[in-house]
C-alpha cells in the first residue's frame, strides 16, 4: 500500500452563497409593513495550512474531491443565513500549489502558512438591505454568488538542510541511521529507498535536517529510474554530499565515475544544483579493499576542491568529523542567506482615474469586463424584472452606458458583460430611463419594460389599423371595392324605433306617454313624474 505520496491533483470547490430573502413585513394594524428580507450566508472557503503532522499527500490521492459547504439563503424576519464553515486541508511543509499548467500560485514554507486557496461566493442582499428612501420596498433580492474552483497540484519538496545524493546501495539510508533518530529501511538489494527520509542531526551548537534521497543512475534527470520523481526533494537543500560506494563489485563503477555521472544529473536537472556547497564521502571502508580505493582516489578529489571523508556507517568511523564538517557547511550557508523580515502590509489603493471597468469594441458587439459589472451579472435574476432594472440603473450609475455611447454604440447594439460561458448578452436600449425607484409599479415589476418597443420599418403600432397600415404600405389599390356602409333601411328602422320609444335623442327627458309597466309589485300609470 502506498504511504508516501508527493505530488496529487486536487479538485477544489468552495461554498455558494446563499440567496437574499424578498420578504414583506405582515402583522395585524401595521398595513405598511415594509422589506424585512435577510441576507444570505457567506459560502465556505478551501484553505491549506502548513501543518507539522503533515509529512505527506496521501490523504488527497485518496479523496482528491474537496468541497466546501454553501451559505444558507436569508429568510423573513431580517434573518440572514449562516455562513458555511471553512474547509481547512493540513499539507506538509515546502508544499508548492501550481495550477495544472505549470503556473505556481504559492510556496507553502513555514509552520502556520496558510493560502486561500478557493473563495466562498458571497450571499446575496435581501430585501430588506437593497430598501432606500426613494426605494421603500423591493420586490427582489441579490442571488449569491458561485464559489471559485478548479484544478490545482499540490507537490511536496522537502525542506532539509543536507541532501545525501548517489548511486542506489550507496549506503545513504545507513548514514543517515548512523547520524540521527531516522530509521528507514535498509537492506542488501538497490532501490530500497523509495521515498525520502528526513533526519535532525545535532554537531555541538549547530542543529540541521539531513535528507536520503533516492538513489540516482545514468539518466535520472530524463525520467530514468526514480530520478525526477525526487530530485526535486533536492532543490531546497542548501548543501549536497556525495555518498559513494567504494565496495562496489560491478566491474565497469568506480569511486571517480560515479562521481561524474551524479554531477553530470545535478547539473542536466538544473534549479541551480550545480552551484551548491558540496563534500565527498567514501562509503565502507571496513572492508580492506574498500579502504585501499579510498586512499586511492582521495588525493584525485581533492585536487577537484571537494573536501572527502572516508567513513563507515556500520562500524561508525569517521561520523563524527563527518557530522561537524556538514554543520559547517550549513553554518555557512545560513550566514549568506539574506535575514527574513515580517511580512509588511501593502496598501495599494484604487487610482483616481479607475473606473472599476473597460469596454472595447469587438466588431458589431461590445464587450464589458469589470469586477463590479461581472459581479452584479451573476446576481441579478433576471426573471425578476425589478431586479433587471436595479441592475440597468447600477450600470447607468457606474458610467457603463456613456462609455458606451462614447464608442459609438447605436440602440439594439449587442453587449457582452463577462468573458467566457458565464457572459451575459442583451441588446442595448439607450432610451430606457434610469431611476426606476420614482416610477410607481407593482413589487416584482418594472414599468420601463412595459413601454412599446420600438417599430420596424413597415410594422404597424399596436393601436394602428391593420388596413390603415396597408393602405400606407400601398397595398390597397384603386380597382378594389369599397366597403359598403349600413343600409338605409336600417337606419330608418333605427330612427323609426327612437321615435316610437318617446326618446328624442337630444334631452333627458321622458313623456311617459307610449310604454307602460305591468310588473307585479310596481305599477306605472304613464304618468309624467311632475303630474304624480
Amino acid at each position: 500500500m502506498t504511504t508516501f505520496v508527493d505530488r496529487v491533483v486536487l479538485h477544489a470547490a468552495a461554498g455558494n452563497g446563499g440567496h437574499g430573502c424578498a420578504s414583506i413585513h405582515r402583522e395585524k394594524f401595521k398595513p405598511l409593513g415594509g422589506p424585512d428580507g435577510g441576507n444570505g450566508g457567506r459560502g465556505g472557503d478551501i484553505v491549506l495550512v502548513v501543518d507539522p503532522g503533515t509529512t505527506t499527500l496521501l490523504d488527497y490521492h485518496h479523496l482528491p474531491h474537496r468541497k466546501a459547504g454553501n451559505g444558507r439563503p436569508g429568510q423573513g424576519g431580517n434573518r440572514n443565513g449562516a455562513d458555511a464553515p471553512d474547509i481547512v486541508l493540513p499539507v506538509p511543509n515546502g508544499t508548492v500549489v501550481s495550477t495544472v499548467d505549470g503556473e505556481v500560485i504559492a510556496d507553502l514554507v513555514g509552520l502556520g502558512t496558510r493560502l486561500v486557496l478557493c473563495t466562498g461566493g458571497r450571499g446575496g442582499l435581501g430585501n430588506a438591505a437593497l430598501a432606500s428612501p426613494r426605494r421603500k420596498a423591493p420586490g427582489f433580492a441579490l442571488l449569491g454568488e458561485p464559489g471559485q474552483g478548479g484544478d490545482f497540484v499540490l507537490e511536496l519538496k522537502t525542506v532539509a538542510d543536507v541532501a545525501l545524493v548517489g548511486y542506489p546501495s550507496a549506503g545513504k539510508s545507513s548514514l543517515i541511521a548512523a547520524l540521527s533518530a531516522a530509521r528507514p529501511k535498509i537492506a542488501d538489494y538497490p532501490f530500497t529507498t523509495l521515498v525520502p527520509n528526513l533526519g535532525v542531526v545535532e554537531a555541538g551548537e549547530v542543529r540541521y535536517t539531513i535528507a536520503d534521497v533516492p538513489g540516482l543512475i545514468p539518466g535520472a534527470s530524463e525520467g530514468r529510474g526514480l530520478g525526477l520523481e525526487f530530485l526535486r526533494h533536492v532543490e531546497r537543500c542548501i548543501a549536497l554530499v556525495h555518498v559513494i560506494d567504494c565496495a562496489t563489485l560491478e566491474p565497469d563503477r568506480d569511486p571517480i565515475s560515479d562521481l561524474d555521472v551524479i554531477e553530470a544529473e545535478l547539473a542536466a536537472y538544473g534549479a541551480g544544483l550545480a552551484d551548491r556547497p558540496r563534500l565527498a564521502v567514501l562509503n565502507k571502508v571496513d572492508v580492506p579493499e574498500a579502504k585501499e580505493l579510498a586512499d586511492l582516489v582521495t588525493p584525485e578529489l581533492q585536487a577537484r576542491g571537494l573536501d572527502v571523508y572516508q567513513i563507515s556507517a556500520v562500524s561508525r568511523a569517521g561520523l563524527r568529523e563527518l557530522s561537524f564538517a556538514m554543520a559547517r557547511l550549513v553554518s555557512q550557508a545560513r550566514a549568506i542567506q539574506p535575514v527574513l523580515e515580517p511580512t509588511r502590509i501593502v496598501l495599494r489603493p484604487r487610482a483616481v482615474d479607475d473606473s472599476g471597468f473597460t469596454v472595447t469594441a469587438d466588431g458589431e458587439r461590445f464587450v464589458v469586463v469589470g469586477a463590479k459589472p461581472e459581479r452584479w451579472v451573476r446576481q441579478t435574476d433576471f426573471g425578476n424584472d425589478e431586479a433587471v432594472g436595479y441592475l440597468a440603473d447600477r450600470l447607468a450609475r457606474l458610467g457603463v452606458e456613456d462609455r458606451l455611447v462614447e464608442l459609438g454604440a447605436q440602440a439594439g447594439a449587442e453587449v457582452v458583460i463577462g468573458t467566457g460561458p458565464d457572459a451575459v448578452v442583451f441588446d442595448w436600449e439607450p432610451q430606457l430611463q434610469a431611476g426606476a425607484e420614482h416610477l410607481l409599479g407593482r413589487r416584482g415589476t418594472d414599468v420601463r419594460f412595459d413601454q412599446p418597443r420600438r417599430r420596424k420599418r413597415g410594422e404597424p403600432a399596436d393601436d394602428e389599423p391593420a388596413d390603415l397600415a396597408d393602405d400606407k404600405a400601398g397595398d390597397l389599390t384603386d380597382d378594389e371595392p369599397a366597403e359598403a356602409g349600413p343600409d338605409s333601411s336600417d337606419r330608418e328602422s333605427a330612427s323609426d324605433r327612437e321615435s316610437a320609444s318617446g326618446w328624442d335623442g337630444t334631452t333627458d327627458s321622458w313623456d311617459g306617454t307610449t310604454d307602460r309597466w305591468d310588473g307585479p309589485t310596481d305599477s306605472w300609470d304613464g304618468t309624467a313624474d311632475g303630474d304624480r
